[in-house]
């Protein structure tokens, strides 16, 4: 019957191999480690919730070892500023492109297929780094991703000077997805393996970290590119990456090797909730990169200077990374479902109804901080939510699954706004020409919030339960 169960299914197996420090420590030090291999999902099981999920029975074992303290805060420091990184370069990307779009380099919605590319391939990249991670470790993986991302900066400063739109799509674009694709994997499944009742706090400030980049590169480079040029601010900013990352990535450190055989676990599809939260996030990142991308440019189109738009960008980027560790504060204490939900209903409304008639700078900061912190809280409660949900020891595959999902998202989203926006006008075409794509933004992350409150209900938990 088993043979019959294995011809009939592609659903591949997941393993998870766990050093057993939870008795007799003390003996570990003299005796060889055990090892609890669960392998689970070698057949699809029957329909039936009562069926018994292995891969949940080996989240439980891990998550009853996890220390939640102790060497862990080490561990999400370095990822943190890992996430600096990865996070960072890609959400300072708004001041950027308008340099880049006022020497002529290309059209707004040209820069802005640039800017998606590394976003893009974060997602399309998920499932293979699952293989990567587990032979290369989470360490030596964090080491080459950083290493990638330093020299795609620095390269990218050498196609600025080229005037080489082709070229900035390899360097700003592949290399730098290639890159982040890496430490992204890294840094999203490697809390998970130190903590459980504090998961929400841990996720938050690893993605902080990301949120805190933003703010800090878009002033900086915005400095830099006043000073010397995008050319050089690109290749200070490679060589700074280079510089930091490089050391904390040597300190990320698994708590117990994630083995991962197969690529896809086909049976989850099977569940409700992932399917929604699949489609969820496939729609979600549609409009979460739009306001990062834009609002330099809105800005510009308010009269305002360059500094304010970078100003403002910054802002965004600083609430993003507050909103990242209040809503992993928040996932611990609420839920991260009901985190989730609330991060795209806030997100929605301020891209619907502030972001549209935000005419002047004061109202403008106001969305700017609001929709940061919204953003940044959606990005730092995902992990939280696929361990919870489906269980830590699946997290590598389920959320490499879901991830993929944001491909077209991150590819199309912000291309697809500046498209809306060219249609309308352009740059010049006034302030009415930004609100179609604002509404079309807006639209889809209450979309999405509609998708997860549908999950919400599908949780075996009261109304105002904790999930």
């Amino acid at each position: 019957m088993a043979t019959k169960a294995m011809t009939t299914t592609s659903t591949t197996s997941t393993a998870l191999e766990l050093g057993n420090n939870h008795r007799n420590e003390q003996q570990q030090r003299t005796t060889t480690t055990n090892t609890i291999q669960l392998r689970g999902a070698l057949a699809a099981p029957d329909s039936s919730d009562s069926d018994l999920d292995p891969i949940l029975e080996a989240s439980r074992i891990a998550d009853s070892t996890v220390p939640d303290g102790g060497h862990g805060w080490v561990v999400i420091c370095a990822c943190a500023v890992v996430s600096f990184w990865l996070t960072g370069v890609n959400y300072s990307w708004g001041v950027m492109q308008s340099a880049l779009v006022d020497a002529g380099l290309g059209s707004p919605s040209a820069l802005s297929f640039a800017g998606s590319i590394p976003a893009t391939l974060i997602s399309v990249m998920a499932m293979p780094n699952a293989r990567i991670v587990r032979r290369l470790g989470a360490r030596w993986t964090a080491v080459a991703g950083i290493s990638v991302i330093g020299l795609a900066q620095i390269l990218s400063g050498f196609c600025v000077t080229a005037a080489s739109l082709p070229g900035l799509y390899v360097t700003a674009g592949v290399m730098l997805g290639v890159g982040m694709s890496l430490c992204f994997t890294v840094c999203s499944v490697t809390p998970a393996q130190w903590f459980k009742r504090r998961r929400g706090l841990a996720n938050g400030l690893v993605f902080a970290g990301g949120g805190l980049g933003g703010a800090i590169i878009t002033i900086v480079e915005g400095l830099l590119i006043q000073r010397f040029g995008a050319a050089w601010a690109y290749r200070v900013m490679g060589l700074a990456t280079l510089a930091t990352g490089l050391p904390a990535a040597i300190f990320i450190k698994e708590r117990s090797a994630v083995a991962v055989v197969g690529t896809i676990e086909w049976r989850l599809f099977r569940d409700v909730r992932f399917s929604l939260m699949f489609v969820a996030g496939a729609i979600a990142t549609f409009p979460l990169l739009v306001p990062a991308f834009f609002l330099p440019l809105y800005s510009s189109s308010l009269g305002l200077s360059a500094g304010t738009g970078a100003a403002l960008l910054a802002g965004f980027n600083f609430s993003s990374a507050v909103g990242r560790i209040l809503c992993g504060l928040l996932s611990d204490k609420a839920g991260p479902i009901n985190t989730m939900f609330g991060c795209l209903l806030v997100s929605s409304l301020g891209m619907l109804v502030l972001w549209p008639t935000s005419t002047t700078v004061g109202p403008l900061a106001v969305f700017a901080v609001l929709n940061g912190a919204a953003n940044g809280g959606f990005f730092s409660t995902i992990p939280t939510v696929v361990g919870n949900v489906f269980g830590s020891a699946r997290v590598v595959v389920a959320l490499g699954m879901i991830v993929t999902g944001w491909a077209g998202g991150y590819l199309m989203g912000a291309p697809i706004a500046g498209y809306i926006l060219d249609a309308y006008g352009g740059q010049e075409g006034g302030l009415h020409a930004y609100r179609p794509a604002m509404f079309y933004a807006g639209s889809l992350a209450f979309a999405a919030a509609v998708l997860v409150a549908a999950m919400r209900l599908r949780m075996n938990v009261p109304l105002l339960g904790k999930v």
